[in-house]
């Protein structure tokens, strides 16, 4: 079997098991096997590929014609022009998230140094290792109920060469950061899904990304509910608070922050054109 012809009929199947773009797929998973750039297939249509090459493949494409995530198959994503490990302990980074981050360092830049970051419910890691790469002086906690989430963000961090300014801290909540000092930025991407939506989710998300990072509560805004709360003890009086929400629920969430003593200064939009980020600072004490 060629090269062209491996992408030809993984291609035919992923189409049949319903998985978008299934020649992008075919050719990303291939590239994977050979251990090069996928572009580089183009100028190898005729290469045979070895016995042990097919069966890699065959397996690869098989994984992915369950709709399990090309990321979790690949072992890493794309995030902030960095490659991030990644496994089924922690959320996949979208492009959404990437704009959070921008928001968050263009902000953050107008503060003096030296800064502090919270990251609330880290995952791979993605934001706080974003902020602090393009935030020089800038220190992060970023925590995560999760410890085998935090084993990923952990080798991220590492890996990025930032462990000596980026504490993991595992919580449920915000109960194992200190109050003293505070922050300046708050941010975080928090599970934001109704559970009864859950079910209605792509079955790449449904079935393989883990709960913990999806399920909101019974009207999403739980993660929501919490943070406003908790990080008002733990955020700069002039600190600013900046969160991502799901398609539909910026009022909802700038409401309850309102609610909670937060004074509401904005809600953008992603690419998309909806509205998806929020951002508050602490009010008067109540």
């Amino acid at each position: 079997m060629t090269v062209l012809e491996a992408i030809q009929k993984s291609t035919e199947f992923l189409s049949r098991k319903g998985v978008d773009s299934p020649r992008l797929q075919a050719e990303l998973l291939l590239a994977h096997v050979l251990q090069r750039p996928r572009l580089q297939l183009y100028l190898e249509f005729e290469r045979p590929l070895s016995p042990a090459e097919v069966d890699a493949l065959r397996e690869l494409v098989r994984r992915r014609g369950q709709r399990e995530p090309l990321q979790y198959i690949l072992g890493r994503a794309a995030f902030c022009g960095r490659e991030l490990e990644v496994n089924r302990h922690v959320l996949i980074p979208r492009p959404e998230t990437e704009q959070l981050a921008e928001r968050g360092w263009t902000w953050l830049r107008q503060r003096p140094a030296p800064r502090r970051v919270l990251d609330v419910g880290t995952g791979s890691g993605c934001l706080a290792i974003a902020l602090v790469e393009h935030c020089p002086d800038t220190r992060c906690v970023a925590v995560d109920a999760s410890p085998e989430a935090l084993a990923v963000a952990r080798r991220n961090v590492a890996a990025a060469g930032l462990s000596d300014r980026i504490e993991l801290v595992q919580s449920h909540g915000l109960s194992a950061v200190p109050a003293e000092p505070r922050f300046d930025l708050v941010i975080s991407n928090p599970p934001y899904i109704p559970t009864g939506a859950l079910t209605t989710l792509q079955p790449e998300v449904r079935d393989y990304e883990p709960r913990l990072a999806l399920d909101g509560g019974p009207d999403g805004l739980e993660a929501f509910r919490w943070l406003a709360s908790e990080a008002r003890s733990r955020i700069l009086p002039d600190g600013l608070l900046l969160v991502e929400c799901g398609d539909g629920q910026a009022e909802a969430v700038s409401a309850l922050f309102q609610e909670y003593g937060w004074k509401v200064t904005g809600k953008h939009s992603d690419y998309a054109g909806k509205p998806r980020f929020v951002e508050a600072r602490p009010g008067p004490p109540g």
